[in-house]
């Protein structure tokens, strides 16, 4: 019995392991075509040429201008709603939860329109505040109102709740069209015209976010138990959710404000990862944070392929291809309770 337990342990680090070289891999891989492929494909040797010689060539400054930043922005992006994802599934232990499809990324949305165009806020690390406090709101609507019992109720509260949002945001543009112009492509979901400062003010309030999800990893094992469990063993559910939640409303409210809110990343990524690892979160939320800019990037990649000579914005290809993935979740919910 202890060489088989021995034998299992050791074949699942196995797989573990495997998994992990093989996201590295495709994180690598989906990089190089992040910043390759465009409506201008380039090869490699000027992708190499812009990175590590550059010399001001049209081909260095479409890299080093626009793509590298995109990627970089992507990376960041894709981390922070495959981490928020996978934790707010493991706090709420609710498998539908995702903070695009429960209505806190639009909250931020919501918040960063206000203060754009009641405060003429427009500098990304302090619109970070004005899409934490909006995302905040959002999350705790949609916890009063559909609880974390039910994953149907959670859903369907936070549908209700993105309505009014969006209902919201479409509003102050009907009434500001300067602010429609400015935001039209940013509350679609974009990584369209960012730059590296946009990024590096939001830095510490991301950083911030992904040490309290690391020192978070174990204490959730405790609490998929139970709260009477996670009690015997010492951890305090009720403070690490609170915890959980303010990483949640962080990762938010930087990847909204750094180019609008997207949905579906977090809800598909934990799922793959927890059908290749298991459920141990010390193992989803590293792999849910390097899976989700795989499929970010991926699907901004395929949306400049796939747009001709334009381009279909990152957060319509999310949706698009996350809609499928979210009806293939609850056909598998619906055959579990079978």
């Amino acid at each position: 019995m202890v060489l088989l337990g021995e034998r299992v342990t050791s074949r699942r680090w196995g797989v573990r392991a495997t998994v992990l070289v093989a996201a590295l891999v495709a994180l690598v891989a989906v990089v190089v075509l992040s910043i390759a492929f465009g409506s201008n494909r380039l090869p490699l040797g000027s992708v190499w040429h812009a990175l590590f010689s550059y010399s001001g060539t049209f081909e260095d400054v479409v890299i080093r201008d626009d793509r590298l930043p995109r990627t970089l922005l992507g990376l960041a992006v894709g981390v922070g709603l495959g981490l928020a994802g996978a934790l707010l599934q493991a706090i709420t232990r609710n498998p539908v939860a995702d903070p695009g499809l429960l209505g806190i990324n639009h909250g931020a949305a919501v918040a960063i329109v206000l203060g754009g165009a009641v405060f003429s806020v427009s500098s990304p690390e302090q619109l970070v505040w004005f899409a934490f406090f909006g995302a905040l709101a959002g999350t705790v609507l949609v916890t009063v109102i559909g609880g974390s019992v039910s994953p149907l109720r959670l859903v369907l509260a936070g549908v209700a709740v993105q309505a009014v949002f969006v209902g919201i945001n479409q509003g102050m543009q009907m009434i500001n069209t300067h602010s429609l112009d400015q935001m039209r492509y940013w509350l679609v979901g974009s990584l369209v015209n960012r730059n590296l400062d946009s990024l590096a003010g939001l830095l510490p309030f991301f950083l911030a976010a992904l040490v309290i999800a690391g020192v978070l990893a174990r204490p959730l094992n405790a609490i998929a138990l139970g709260d009477d469990s996670a009690r015997g063993l010492g951890a305090n559910p009720a403070l690490i959710r609170a915890a959980g939640m303010i990483a949640v409303g962080l990762l938010s409210a930087t990847a909204t404000a750094a180019c609008g809110p997207i949905a579906f990343v977090g809800l598909m990524i934990p799922h793959v990862v927890r059908a290749l690892v298991g459920q141990d979160e010390r193992w989803v939320l590293p792999l849910s944070a390097l899976l989700g800019p795989v499929l970010l990037l991926g699907c901004d990649v395929l949306g400049r392929l796939l747009g001709g000579n334009g381009e279909i914005q990152v957060g319509v290809m999310t949706d698009v291809i996350g809609g499928v993935a979210f009806v293939i979740v609850a056909r598998r919910l619906k055959a579990v309770r079978r």
